[in-house]
């Protein structure tokens, strides 16, 4: 994993007004605060055929102060960065939490937390996107989108590249000061197919956002893989309609990572448990945490569930999170039990009773995130993984070869689930026939149901070490008001036994 460098960070001046900040906030009566420092530049390149349909660059420059007063939080920002504003902020955050404190039910409290009172960390990046120039990027979207052209059926391509570098500055009372630069890219081509009186698309989903730079684009091989992209949507237009039914699924990487998302990270949020949250499809099935952790069996023993925000390339991964807590690697289900919550700050001491019975500290899992200066920083998933295999190298082949009568599918596709998340249905990219323990030819119109314990539990198979690929989201939502974060899902090609199938272009 990348290592955090000590080093001085940040610009003096900045230094500064996040100490005169801290200062305010401590003379206007907080007990504890802390204040987040960032410069975000966004950039969207974005073309059809061959035509730019998109140029986007922005940049956000702003502090954010949160306090702790009588117990209950303030926060408060702005975009103007100076020493009287600091102290005007702080003061402004301190009030609002004394005026927060006349509704709580309990104070605030925090886990103990260790000082980094001088450190920095960057995301390992080779080429910094920002420094490639437009007319690169755009002639390398038009060259593969041509490269794609070429083949007979495809008559429709778009293609985008989304780059992130956040510099980012956090410092709180508890003496931690750390400055990180933070780095993610994204690029993506959609191919649609026309023919038989129908549209059939593909997208790059062997191609994953990363917390990269553009080297991520370059060795990525649009050029060359556009047209391998652009012949699997044409085959989907002469592939055979699935008929409904229960069937073995061979679950590729870059499909399962969408359905480990939805099904396995976001229901461990231990705000969604507790109801503190349910923006966007809801709060989780995982309810009362007493009667879930450390019995609730998720999946057989040979699944593990890892969360961490330390693999090199994760979207989630960084030095410290925005309540400056270094992040530790842990297995949220262990052996197939649920062993452990995604926790910030504030959460870790709601689960010290369980912790003190684990022989555990009661410690932030370093899972707090804030899309910005302006947003106060709340729980968000770190990188969240299934291992491989415990014990051996399993390959996709062998994973296959136990399967009469079932369905391999590759990429992510449209899905919906239910406010607890524990009923869903996903579809994907590519879908492909098994027979008899060969893969055949190609299926359509495939979305499979299930029910999260009922589906996890029916995974007998799961791939080793040399089958393990990073899929993730670049823009996944959460909070109201709504921020976005970016997350990373590793994991295996999975086998899972006699799911349901549906045919989604079937008409009533």
């Amino acid at each position: 994993s990348p290592a955090a460098r000590v080093a001085p960070g940040a610009d003096p001046a900045v230094r500064e007004i996040a100490m005169r900040a801290l200062d305010a906030a401590k003379l206007a009566g907080a007990s504890y605060p802390d204040v987040g420092i960032s410069r975000n530049r966004n950039q969207a390149r974005a073309t059809r055929e061959r035509q730019i349909t998109n140029l986007a660059d922005t940049e956000t420059y702003g502090f954010g102060v949160r306090v702790l007063a009588n117990g209950a939080w303030g926060f408060a920002a702005s975009r103007e960065l100076s020493l009287d504003e600091a102290a005007v902020v702080a003061r402004q955050a301190v009030a609002q939490a004394k005026a927060n404190a006349s509704a709580q039910l309990r104070p605030v409290a925090l886990a103990p937390v260790e000082k980094y009172p001088d450190a920095t960390w960057s995301s390992p990046v080779e080429i910094d996107p920002f420094d490639v120039a437009i007319e690169d990027k755009v002639a390398l979207m038009l060259a593969a989108s041509d490269a794609a052209l070429r083949v007979q059926g495809a008559r429709f391509v778009n293609m985008n590249m989304f780059f992130l570098r956040e510099e980012k500055t956090f410092a709180s009372t508890e003496g931690t000061f750390t400055h990180q630069t933070i780095y993610r890219s994204f690029p993506r081509m959609t191919i649609t197919a026309v023919g038989n009186n129908e549209f059939q698309t593909l997208t790059s989903t062997d191609v994953q956002p990363m917390g990269l730079g553009y080297e991520h684009v370059r060795d990525s091989r649009f050029l060359e893989n556009a047209p391998r992209w652009a012949e699997t949507a044409v085959k989907k237009l002469t592939a055979k309609p699935v008929q409904p039914g229960r069937y073995d699924l061979v679950l590729l990487p870059s499909h399962l990572w969408l359905t480990i998302h939805e099904s396995i990270a976001h229901p461990t949020e231990l705000d969604r448990i507790l109801g503190f949250e349910a923006n966007f499809a809801g709060t989780s099935f995982i309810s009362p945490v007493e009667r879930f952790l450390g019995r609730f069996r998720y999946g057989p023993e040979i699944m593990n569930i890892q969360g961490e925000r330390s693999s090199r390339g994760g979207l989630s991964t960084v030095g410290w999170d925005d309540e400056g807590v270094k992040p530790e690697d842990y297995l949220i289900v262990k052996n197939g039990v649920l062993n452990d919550l995604q926790t910030t700050h504030e959460q870790a001491p709601m689960l010290a009773d369980w912790y003190r019975q684990q022989g555990r500290p009661v410690r932030s899992h370093g899972n707090s995130y804030a899309e910005s200066w302006s947003e106060v920083q709340f729980q968000r998933m770190p990188n969240v993984n299934l291992l491989p295999h415990p014990e051996r190298d399993v390959s996709l082949d062998e994973l296959v070869s136990d399967v009469k009568d079932g369905i391999l599918i590759d990429g992510d596709g449209s899905f919906s689930i239910d406010q607890q998340r524990y009923n869903a249905q996903f579809g994907g990219q590519a879908y492909y026939e098994i027979k008899n323990g060969k893969v055949g030819g190609m299926l359509k119109d495939v979305a499979y149901q299930m029910r999260t314990p009922e589906f996890w539990n029916a995974m007998d198979g799961i791939g080793g070490r040399s089958t393990y690929f990073a899929g993730g989201s670049f823009f996944d939502g959460k909070g109201q008001p709504q921020q976005v974060n970016a997350v990373s899902h590793r994991c295996v090609p999975t086998r899972h036994r006699k799911i349901n199938v549906i045919n989604t272009g079937r008409r009533a």
